[in-house]
């Protein structure tokens, strides 16, 4: 009989959750309404509501005004009903900082801010949620960007040493008991890039950042999905064979007179591989002249009707941030059911 059950359980949670997206899209519906967009009865869709308006995540607004009989219910999403932390680890010259937003389930910001730091491990990153989440009870997901590869929720590759083999992730889900993600922060730029586009669906592209400091990365889009590839190592365009050490690397990246140079290597390997319709191209090290320079020195080995369009992403942060926050709450689609259980 168990597998019956949890068959069960399994359709009334798929069943809540096409109604939370149904009422999230339009905000405000009727329940007649819900049951004719999401395909089910009204009386299922009846108990479904009933038992989110009792777990305050749906609001009941005036009843609708009808020629006869009862006026019917009028239910909108409660998009403050839990939050989201997101925080972004960043890496520097003169030192590190961390970047949180708190977010509601629209996205919209209620809290944020930046932190210098001058050491960023583990235990500070931890206790800085501790803190974060004591001031905001309702968080129910958190998301983490880094600059380094992620694989299970490790990070095995980064500028950072104190975060590399340690399993944050784990840490943080377990102590908080909250859905966590952590990954990379070129998967998370080119995430938010994409989905800020109005005609990029299920496209190929790419962000190849330089930035001061650091050793390159790039994040792709592939047909509308990141590509990470079997470790999560894909991306990590630092490693591509220049025949040069990377010290060697990170001082000619570094060095104007080379810096094209080696960013158009980089770049024209991300075409051979993936043949993308648009890469992008930033980070402190990017200059608005550069790009076109670098395209000039693509087409020394890239056929011109294989060249895909480059750009300048002048503000790489915002999307950033924005994919950060999306893939965070995506992260909560099947998962809100968990809040009524700890409230």
């Amino acid at each position: 009989m168990e597998p019956i059950i949890n068959n069960t359980i399994r359709v009334k949670e798929m069943n809540q959750e096409l109604v939370r997206q149904t009422l999230r899209t339009l905000k405000q519906a009727k329940k007649s309404t819900v049951a004719r967009e999401t395909g089910l009865s009204v009386a299922t869709c009846g108990s479904i509501l009933n038992e989110m308006l009792a777990a305050g995540e749906l609001i009941e607004l005036d009843a609708e005004e009808s020629s006869g009989g009862r006026p019917a219910k009028v239910y909108q999403y409660n998009m403050n009903f839990c939050y989201i932390a997101c925080l972004i680890v960043r890496t520097g010259i003169q030192g590190h900082s961390l970047e949180y937003r708190v977010a509601n389930l629209a996205g919209e910001a209620v809290d944020q801010g930046l932190e210098e730091r001058k050491r960023v491990d583990a235990e500070g990153i931890e206790a800085f949620l501790d803190e974060l989440i004591a001031r905001h009870p309702d968080i129910r997901a958190v998301g983490i960007g880094v600059p380094g590869a992620v694989h299970q929720g490790v990070i095995n590759v980064s500028d950072i040493a104190e975060l590399v083999n340690v399993p944050l992730e784990e840490m943080i889900r377990e102590k908080h008991g909250i859905e966590v993600i952590l990954e990379n922060d070129m998967n998370l730029t080119v995430y938010g890039f994409y989905h800020k586009q109005d005609d990029m669906q299920e496209k190929t592209i790419a962000v190849a950042t330089f930035i001061e400091g650091s050793l390159p990365g790039a994040g792709m889009m592939v047909e509308g999905h990141i590509h990470r590839g079997s470790t999560r190592f894909a991306g990590e365009i630092a490693f591509l064979p220049f025949g040069l050490s990377q010290e060697e690397q990170f001082r000619q990246l570094h060095d104007r007179s080379t810096f094209c140079s080696i960013a158009a290597r980089a770049v024209s390997s991300l075409i051979a591989v993936l043949n993308p319709e648009m890469i992008a191209l930033t980070g402190s090290l990017m200059r608005p002249g550069d790009v076109e320079q670098i395209r000039q020195e693509c087409l020394n080995v890239i056929p011109a009707m294989h060249m895909p369009k480059l750009l300048l992403l002048e503000h790489p942060d915002e999307d950033y941030m924005y994919g950060l926050i999306r893939m965070t709450l995506e992260s909560l689609t099947y998962s809100l059911k968990l809040v009524e259980k700890r409230r």
